[in-house]
């Protein structure tokens, strides 16, 4: 579901350092080491065309993609005996309700203070996006923070590397009108390759527990709460690191590094715990 795009200068700010940093890296970097129009020049010119593309493409596809919404039909089905899970409030024990939205939240749902409504499977609400990571965006989210760590890496090798192996011309070319460009992509790849590693850790710690950003810190306050009360705190959607892995990015392995979402359903449900526990039991 495509979303209205209004103007965000941190969208412009990051549409910007991805265009400087191909710019760069292929016009300056892959040109004063290897030349345009030789073959290994062709090669990395290609190579790092494709990684910002895909860098590029996903990240696009994550600032338009609406990340969920709750339908205005959604009620909870506390009969349903298919689905043992029904998330309730802290206080009180009710089932989750929205007072600003005026709707029941389904599980793994959350509202958003900066887009105004719920979302979702809701991760966070990304500045740099404009938008929330929810439900609908959440993979495109996390391949977009990999291939962009990937044009990262490549072009600080890229341009570590002209400098270091580049012929004396293309040295003395570099001293002149070329070494404001070496100090600002230096300054620039240095600290986004240590943050955007930082978060693709993050998230890829997050997708192998089948946890979101708030479910987290949830998550620890409800471990602790457990361990106070004597009892062991399990996350209800952690279905095995395998199954977390494909619900995130799908069962293809092949389709994982591409912005698809066939697999990821309404976003009203999610397999539990609880379910593959009592499938298992029932094969015996």
């Amino acid at each position: 579901m495509k979303r209205s795009f209004r103007f965000s200068l941190p969208v412009t700010v990051v549409t910007a350092a991805i265009g400087y940093i191909y710019a760069s890296t292929v016009f300056v970097f892959i040109d004063q080491w290897f030349g345009l129009r030789s073959s290994p020049g062709i090669i990395n010119a290609a190579a790092f065309t494709a990684v910002a593309l895909m860098s590029a493409v996903n990240y696009a596809v994550a600032v338009f993609t609406d990340p969920g919404r709750i339908p205005s039909t959604f009620m909870p089905d506390i009969e349903d005996a298919d689905n043992p899970i029904h998330e309730i409030k802290r206080k009180g024990g009710d089932l989750r309700y929205c007072q600003k939205c005026s709707h029941y939240k389904p599980p793994r749902a959350h509202h958003c203070r900066v887009c105004k409504r719920c979302v979702l499977r809701m991760d966070h609400h990304c500045i740099w996006m404009n938008n929330c990571v929810g439900h609908a965006n959440y993979k495109v989210f996390f391949i977009f923070v990999l291939y962009a760590v990937i044009a990262c890496i490549y072009s600080l090798i890229l341009l570590v590397g002209s400098i270091m192996y580049g012929s004396e011309e293309d040295e003395q070319q570099s001293d002149g009108s070329y070494r404001t460009i070496y100090v600002i992509s230096g300054l620039l790849l240095v600290p986004l390759i240590v943050a955007l590693g930082v978060l693709l850790g993050w998230q890829s710690y997050l997708i192998l527990q089948n946890k979101t950003t708030i479910e987290y810190h949830e998550g620890v306050r409800a471990m602790w709460l457990a361990e106070k009360g004597g009892d062991v705190y399990s996350h209800p959607y952690d279905v095995g690191a395998y199954e977390n892995l494909t619900s995130a990015l799908g069962p293809n392995i092949l389709c994982w590094l591409f912005p698809t979402s066939r697999h990821i359903g309404s976003g009203l449900r999610f397999p539990t715990a609880y379910e593959k526990l009592a499938s298992a039991s029932a094969s015996k």
